[in-house]
């Protein structure tokens, strides 16, 4: 605000804020200011951006038709408001609201009430899972989706790489099993990078029925009430295993007339990698509650997670991982047999993109196998975000026609110790029976760096 000010662009008042007894600052833009917010809304009305049917299609739109295609119905203003309330604004007293004069309002109208806990929590899942574009082949991951729903195991892991087709499965498989089971609620949570365990402690708490009308055993006062302050997760955690066990309070707020078993419910915490540190405990509590509860778990990863141990998935059978792989020689060869045009055989598509769908997908739009959209979401959502000596341990394996033994290839790249944990947990580095090798989707991006480096690479690994 600072910025803005010394450019001439806001101006700084005092004024009353409704509720409160001292004057706050304020800001409101001035002539040079709506000018300039008036270009750069031009400016950007012009972007060119990506909309998504309810039929898989993508329409390319200036940004400016984007509003009148898509049914959000959410203001900038009530963005703002949900952000603070979910803690993604933590800075001072911050506080939104329109500037409006004394008898601007219409007769009779009642005056704005104050944001409440769990306001805008609707907004943060979803109800029915997204739709979603065909999925090909993964009949034996649906088998074990369907197992582990039957048999009413606890939680499952649905683990990949990026853009390997997680969320579209699950998506397209959970569709198909809320059409079967009326009484199945679904609590679709996407992740974000700056999502919070309070975030997704209030969301869960809407979506189970808490509101401050109904809130028998006090789970509103578990969550916190100030700027950076952490949730209780073991009082969370009890407090909310005492609700969900009861089932006659849980049967009289949803439907008081049905003298049945009360709902259960499925969520489906997308994208789970992007919790803070404190996600970990956080996710191991829901864990212990799915065991006693009608709720069950499904995460979905790029990685593997470490909130619970080998025993919960070999032993106990609490947890069950489903690791996502690319698709099949056979499943590729369907695919490509529906595409018209000179199309690269089954054989060199599988080596060169790893079966990877996305991968295949652009190929279907453009014709080509290797795409640069492709490419570039590899480096974007993979490859950028490694550090330099895992990355490079990647490319030297990549130079290689098999796999590779690890003292052989730590040796060929001066790296210490153990194989990089995170690139296993990612799926990107592989402990095969014959040694160490990579996904194939990434081998091909990176045989593409061709030069003295690559030279070097391929002499270290045979020297």
């Amino acid at each position: 605000m600072r910025t803005l000010t010394r450019d001439a662009r806001v101006s700084e008042h005092l004024r009353s804020v409704e509720g409160g007894e001292r004057r706050r600052k304020t800001w409101q833009l001035t002539d040079d200011g709506a000018a300039a917010a008036k270009d750069r809304a031009e400016t950007l009305s012009k972007t060119k951006v990506l909309l998504r049917g309810e039929d898989g299609q993508l329409l390319e739109v200036p940004a400016h038709e984007a509003r009148g295609r898509l049914d959000a119905d959410i203001g900038l203003l009530r963005i703002l408001m949900h952000a603070q309330h979910e803690g993604v604004l933590t800075y001072g007293d911050i506080r939104f609201g329109l500037i409006r004069r004394k008898g601007d309002a219409a007769d009779g109208e009642l005056p704005p009430g104050r944001l409440t806990m769990m306001a805008g929590a609707h907004a943060t899942y979803h109800t029915s899972p997204p739709n979603t574009r065909k999925v090909h082949g993964r009949e034996t991951e649906r088998t074990a989706l369907d197992a582990w729903y039957d048999e009413r195991r606890p939680a499952m892991l649905v683990h990949g790489i990026a853009g390997i087709g997680k969320s579209t499965l699950v998506a397209n498989w959970l569709a198909a099993l809320q059409s079967n089971d009326e009484h199945l609620s679904v609590c679709w949570y996407p992740c974000q990078p700056w999502d919070t365990v309070t975030g997704l402690a209030v969301s869960l708490l809407h979506r189970f029925g808490i509101d401050d009308r109904h809130d028998p055993y006090d789970l509103m006062s578990t969550l916190p009430l100030h700027p950076g302050a952490q949730l209780d997760i073991d009082l969370w955690r009890r407090r909310l295993l005492a609700y969900l066990t009861d089932a006659r309070t849980i049967r009289d707020r949803f439907d008081p007339g049905r003298r049945g078993p009360p709902p259960y419910w499925l969520v489906v915490i997308d994208d789970a990698h992007h919790l803070t540190e404190q996600g970990g405990a956080f996710y191991g509590a829901l864990l212990s509650l799915a065991e006693k509860t009608p709720v069950r778990l499904l995460f979905i990863s790029r990685r593997t997670m470490d909130f619970y141990d080998q025993r919960d998935v070999h032993t106990r059978d609490v947890m069950r991982e489903l690791p996502l792989e690319g698709l099949p020689l056979d499943v590729v060869e369907r695919w490509l047999a529906d595409l018209t045009g000179d199309i690269a055989s089954p054989e060199d598509v599988l080596a060169r993109t790893g079966g990877h769908p996305l991968a295949l997908e652009l190929l279907e739009l453009y014709g080509d196998v290797v795409h640069g959209d492709w490419l570039r979401f590899l480096d974007q959502e993979i490859l950028s975000a490694l550090p330099e000596g895992e990355r490079e341990l990647l490319a030297t394996l990549a130079s290689a026609d098999a796999p590779v033994p690890w003292s052989r290839l730590a040796e060929a790249v001066g790296w210490e110790g153990l194989p990089p944990q995170h690139l296993m947990d990612h799926g990107l580095l592989l402990d095969l029976k014959d040694g160490m090798w990579l996904h194939e989707a990434l081998r091909e991006r990176l045989l593409r760096e061709v030069g003295e480096a690559q030279d070097a690479r391929r002499a270290a690994l045979e020297g």
